[in-house]
């Protein structure tokens, strides 16, 4: 990629240069002011100088076009963002987290930077993940031909980061306008480059990589990456592929405010850094080339303390956010249904299998929003659709633009859709196969914490409106994961909705209300149920699920069974032998995890007294634990006897049958408990 010489000392013309000086020394200024906030204990809580940086982030912000662009900034890009075009008091909002701070309204760490009303992004302490957020932004810029680019900017020891690798590999594949900036300033905190990479340059780890252009500036030198950011800007932009803008960069203070440079930096190495200072050198190449006088430096310096004390004042006296307002923003809104309210139905036409109810909801959903993607390992290839053909006829359908295979790598499948939503989330609803099983689905959970946090972090301003498909469960001799249950340890994080279908008709209803909701879904889907007839039910066309609404399988007055997924049908085999016994025990199928119906659950045990809560999961730890603790908090009082559980025994799920058998929750496991507690 040829890198033209737009930009020189002497091309470039004064009142461009004055601009360029005054953001350099207006930056610096507040780089050193803000560690007298925590001083003062006024905030900016963790700082990360940028000193040493200044020339490539200055390029960085210059070259971003706001009405076109997505920028996805790191924690030390404040004169990125400066330069960008956030005044000196939205800076201070931020680093002093306050109500007012555009970032995330006092809610993320100082020193993460955004203005969503210009797509510079709120990205996450995870160094490095939003390379996958950028990603899926070009993305969707390819798939829309607009004509802009993803700049992503990051550390060079973040590159360590798998997802980077999955990142820049993926965007090289899909060949997509995204620019990589890399700001090396040698160190990762206090880990030099040399402990991180064989390479000098870490770029040079991605030489390989087929649709990829790599270029290299000196990150301290302003007309060096002036030149090359425009380049490569350009060169994504017309090209439609990746670019890794190498800079070479000083570190010239500590990593943070936490950290002591001198524990590991000699004085020697310490001043030599110092010596290379941007700044300094930009301010003496202007006077040596008499395009400046000491005069005039010390006037715009004067200009951009001024501006600094004015934001200050401002900023201190602006409001700090509420207590209260913890609980503003968790959850996105949910699509409310209008006809199904309560997600029941009388329709009596022919039963569906649980597997065409998904696979028809699916593609009923990408008739009604065109807007809507899917994307995943196996979900198409001629006439496969996923490894159980759920997405069977999709990619046939509705072409390889909205349906194709993902790679290999749950990070970039999540991240990547986290990304496309982000280029227009009123319209865009993504579906993923986040795994192939449940259970493989563990190298996305960075992605999946990062979702689960977003709307949350962003104040509001942005939610990932992606619905994670994730195959669930055990009953089919899968052992060691292809069988293992993970609800419990999704359903601990606030911000993500957790359901579960036992029936054909809700698995319609409540992937119909995920894919036309805002946020986080997932959606877990027991396979054992996919062709089972137990689970065939009649469908209404357009037939919807609420979240957070329980559903009576069965009514009963001597005791609850609470359960969900794979066990409500043991559960209601076990009721019908129950009845012939004299008991008439009710079941109660949850359907949503998160959010809870915790009315239902209150309401059955105020009619029985008696509760037995049945999961396919592990009971310790397991989701029952947390059903447990519920029904004693809010209906203890109703109870005549002790709460039981039954769910799997604390070992992994094995592959044998008479080993799954053993472990896993059954009929007469059900039975044992029920008999156990009905005659308590």
């Amino acid at each position: 990629m040829k890198v033209a010489k737009q930009h020189d000392i002497k091309k470039t013309d004064k009142k461009t240069l004055e601009k360029w000086l005054h953001l350099m020394i207006l930056g610096r200024m507040i780089d050193e002011r803000a560690p007298n906030y925590l001083k003062q204990a006024l905030g900016w809580s963790y700082h990360a100088p940028y000193a040493g940086h200044d020339a490539i982030q200055l390029a960085i912000g210059q070259v971003f076009d706001r009405k076109t662009d997505h920028m996805f900034p790191y924690y030390r890009d404040m004169l990125t963002a400066l330069s960008a075009g956030l005044t000196t008091e939205e800076i201070l909002l931020n680093g002093i987290s306050k109500a007012t701070d555009l970032a995330s309204g006092g809610r993320h760490m100082s020193n993460h930077f955004a203005k969503p009303e210009w797509n510079i992004h709120n990205v996450s302490s995870c160094t490095g993940n939003h390379t996958l957020h950028a990603v899926g932004v070009g993305r969707a810029m390819k798939f829309y031909k607009h004509k802009g680019v993803a700049i992503s900017s990051q550390g060079e020891s973040s590159v360590s980061e798998g997802y980077c690798y999955e990142a820049i590999n993926g965007a090289s594949n899909e060949k997509l306008p995204v620019v990589f900036v890399f700001q090396d300033n040698g160190y990762g905190i206090s880990v030099p480059k040399a402990d991180q990479t064989a390479n000098e340059f870490v770029c040079d780890n991605f030489t390989g990589f087929k649709n990829l252009q790599i270029v290299k500036c000196d990150g301290k030198d302003v007309f060096d990456s002036m030149n090359t950011m425009i380049a490569a800007r350009e060169h994504a932009l017309k090209n439609s592929e990746p670019v890794i803008v190498h800079a070479m960069c000083v570190r010239i203070g500590n990593h943070s405010n936490s950290d002591n440079h001198e524990w590991y930096r000699d004085e020697k190495e310490r001043a030599d850094a110092k010596a290379q200072d941007p700044l300094a050198k930009f301010k003496n190449d202007l006077l040596k080339a008499k395009i400046f006088t000491d005069k005039e430096i010390a006037k715009i310096e004067e200009k951009a303390k001024a501006e600094l004390l004015e934001a200050h004042a401002k900023a201190v006296k602006a409001p700090n956010p509420t207590p209260e307002s913890i609980y503003d923003h968790v959850l996105p809104p949910a699509y409310e249904p209008q006809k199904y309210v309560d997600g029941t139905h009388n329709e009596t036409s022919e039963p569906k299998k649980f597997i065409d109810a998904i696979n028809g909801t699916l593609k009923a959903e990408f008739r009604h929003n065109p807007n809507t993607f899917i994307w995943g390992q196996d979900v198409a290839n001629k006439e496969k659709g996923g490894i159980f053909n759920v997405t069977k006829g999709m990619q046939q359908e509705f072409g390889k633009g909205r349906v194709f295979n993902g790679p290999i790598a749950e990070d970039y499948i999540l991240g990547t859709a986290n990304g496309m939503s982000r280029f227009d989330q009123d319209k865009i609803r993504v579906v993923v196969e986040g795994a192939e099983f449940a259970d493989y689905f563990w190298p996305a959970m960075e992605q999946f914490v990062e979702m689960s946090h977003d709307h949350w972090r962003s104040n509001g301003a942005f939610s990932p409106n992606v619905t994670i498909r994730l195959a669930s469960g055990g009953y089919i001799g899968g052992g060691l994961y292809h069988s293992q249950n993970i609800e419990g340890t999704l359903c601990t994080f606030p911000g993500v909705r957790v359901v579960v279908p036992a029936f054909a008709d809700d698995a319609a209803g409540l992937l119909r209300t995920a894919m036309r909701s805002q946020g986080c879904t997932v959606y877990l889907e027991p396979k054992a149920l996919y062709n089972a007839k137990h689970a065939m039910t009649p469908i209404p066309e357009d037939f919807e699920v609420p979240f957070g609404k329980a559903r009576v399988r069965r009514e009963g007055r001597d005791l609850s069974i609470i359960t969900y997924g794979n066990t409500v049908h043991f559960s209601l085999e076990a009721a019908e032998l129950l009845a012939k016994e004299g008991f008439e025990v009710e079941v109660l199928d949850l359907r949503s995890l998160n959010p809870l119906d915790l009315d239902a659950i209150v309401a059955t045990i105020k009619k029985t007294h008696r509760a037995l809560v049945v999961h396919e999961d592990k009971v310790f730890g397991g989701f029952g634990g947390e059903l447990v603790g519920q029904i004693n908090e809010h209906a203890f009082e109703h109870l005549d006897a002790p709460v039981r559980r039954v769910g799997s025994t604390f070992t992994p799920v094995g592959f044998n049958r008479i080993l799954e058998r053993a472990i896993l929750p059954d009929m007469n496991k059900i039975l044992v408990a029920a008999r156990e507690l009905l005659n308590y």
